[in-house]
């Protein structure tokens, strides 16, 4: 799990195709290396990735053709500039809201506007997503917790302010740019648990 709150802004350094997977190598110098290890989970622009290996300030994930579909790290090319949280741990300040890393969509920036010190992004989402997005709910862009301001049809806002857009990427987004959104866990689960879904035990929720 994480939490939303990006604690380090790396680049791509390497990416290698393996067997028709990528392997995505990151430099990752701002991170301290003591919140990873092999083994462990890292947030790459939101999607969370397994660290196989590491190289001086350099980690190293295996993507596969699933999340390069689903995501926007099969768009990205050396030299990007990703958004990086180590997984949470006990103990840790849950300063966003919890976070899984498993991109639900890749959402698309369609208004961008200066609002005072700040910025007002609209991004449009796909139909059945927008029901989980809810006005001053929880949301999660490119790896980012974010509070979502108003909701119009597909599209819905946020402000971003100017230390977000110094200390993310969000900052060098431009209009059409696809930006990987994770809605909110608790909105899933509610969901799930509405009349008429199926739950494991094979009982229906009615």
């Amino acid at each position: 799990m994480f939490t939303g709150i990006v604690l380090a802004t790396g680049r791509i350094d390497s990416l290698t195709e393996k067997g028709g997977d990528l392997e995505l190598g990151v430099d990752a110098a701002a991170l301290d290396f003591k919140r990873i290890a092999i083994g462990d989970s890292v947030s790459v622009q939101g999607a969370c990735l397994t660290v196989t290996r590491m190289q001086d300030t350099r980690f190293y994930a295996d993507v596969s053709r699933e999340t390069m579909a689903k995501t926007t790290l099969g768009t990205l090319s050396t030299g990007s500039r990703v958004n990086l949280e180590p997984s949470l741990r006990a103990g840790d300040a849950l300063g966003g809201h919890l976070v899984s890393g498993h991109v639900d969509a890749v959402g698309k920036l369609a208004t961008l506007v200066q609002d005072a010190r700040s910025w007002r992004l609209e991004f449009e989402l796909p139909a059945p997503l927008m029901r989980f997005v809810a006005s001053k709910g929880s949301i999660c862009v490119d790896g980012v917790s974010l509070t979502v301001n108003k909701v119009d049809g597909r599209r819905f806002d946020v402000n971003i302010i100017p230390h977000t857009l110094e200390v993310t990427t969000l900052g060098e987004l431009k209009l059409g740019d696809g930006v990987n959104i994770e809605i909110d866990v608790i909105a899933r689960y509610i969901e799930r648990l509405m009349p008429g879904h199926i739950i494991p035990s094979g009982l229906t929720n009615t």
